[in-house]
Parts: structure tokens; sequence; C-alpha cells
């Protein structure tokens, strides 16, 4: 796996994948981008948010979309890193069982999530959940 990022101007950045997509950063407080802490955020819930989705559908749920609302606190002073994290997954259905998501959301945090999991070594990551069953 291999990226690149490159000076724009200002403290705007673009980070381009060895796949060859490319994505802008602000270090700018944000305002011209996402900054990089919201990308590793970000990063986070769609790394978990691709195992919900997997492990749902190998399941045979009946889930029209799913979110994942997550909210991080960084430490006070530099470096402003990650402390906790805590995601929601919100799945949207029709009879979606409740334990089906709960074991969908454990494993993508236990098991498959390599961003979550490599975060957890030194962010204390929690999960919660919502299903709305629509008619």
């Amino acid at each position: 796996m291999s990226a690149q990022v490159r000076w724009v101007d200002g403290l705007k950045f673009v980070a381009t994948s060895g796949s060859g997509h490319a994505v802008v950063m602000d270090g700018d407080g944000a305002a011209n981008a996402p900054s990089p802490m919201e990308m590793v955020l970000m990063a986070a819930g769609s790394c978990s948010s691709v195992d919900v989705v997997s492990i749902l559908q190998k399941a045979k749920q009946k889930v029209r979309t799913v979110e994942v609302k997550l909210d991080g606190q960084r430490a006070e002073g530099t470096p402003a890193v990650f402390t906790d994290i805590h995601m929601t997954f919100v799945i949207y259905g029709h009879d979606v069982s409740e334990n089906h998501v709960e074991r969908a959301v454990k494993l993508s945090a236990d098991k498959y999530c390599s961003v979550s999991i490599m975060l957890g070594k030194s962010v204390n990551i929690s999960h919660s959940y919502e299903i709305i069953n629509e008619a």
C-alpha cells in the first residue's frame, strides 16, 4: 500500500492513494477541506461501516442504509491526539435483527476493522447502535 501527499498552498494538501484516488485535506482549521484528524475519524467510521454492512448482508438482513455517527475527543495541548472515539451505528431497514446488528458491530470492533483496531491501541473506542425498522 502506498500514498503521496502534495502541498497545494497555505496548509492545504492533496493526498493521492496508490490506487489513484485523491482527497484534499486542510491543516488550517478545516476551512477548505477536512483536517487530517477528521480524516482519521472518518477512516475509522468508514472501515467499521464496511464491516457492518458486509456482515449484515451476509446474514441476509433487509438493510436499506447504515450510518455511523462519530464523536471524537482529543487531548488538550500538543499533540492533540484522540483520547476517546464513540461510534453510533444507525441501521435502517425492515425486520432487522438486533442480535445480528450487535454481532456485526462487535465483529467489526474486535476482529475486522483495521483502522479501529489500530487506533484502539491508544484510544478508548466505544460503540453503540440504533435500529430504525421501516415499514
